[in-house]
């Protein structure tokens, strides 16, 4: 599902809500959810899973063209982890 999709979504359960407005929480929630990754805090949303920021150190790659090394510095991903509710409902 896309974001547009979701926003959909939510016009066609909410439609005494404008569609404008729909947008604009569903971006505040997502800009609130960046922020605090950003931060480097754990985000749970109870039935649902919990988003958090985990560090990949620096390593030696491979450019799969030419087999040449590689330096891949370290970064900071995000990481998703399903909560107990939602991986019963889906099974």
């Amino acid at each position: 599902m896309t974001k547009s999709q979701m926003i959909q979504a939510l016009a066609d359960q909410y439609p005494n809500l404008h569609h404008r407005d729909l947008e604009r929480v569903v971006n505040v929630i997502f800009d609130e959810l960046t922020a605090a990754l950003v931060r480097g805090e754990r985000i749970e949303l109870r039935g649902f899973g919990a988003f958090s920021v985990r560090n990949r150190d620096a390593r030696q790659g491979r450019n799969p063209r030419t087999g040449d090394p590689v330096h891949v510095p370290p970064k900071r991903v995000p990481f998703f982890k399903a909560g107990r509710v939602l991986l019963n409902r889906m099974n």
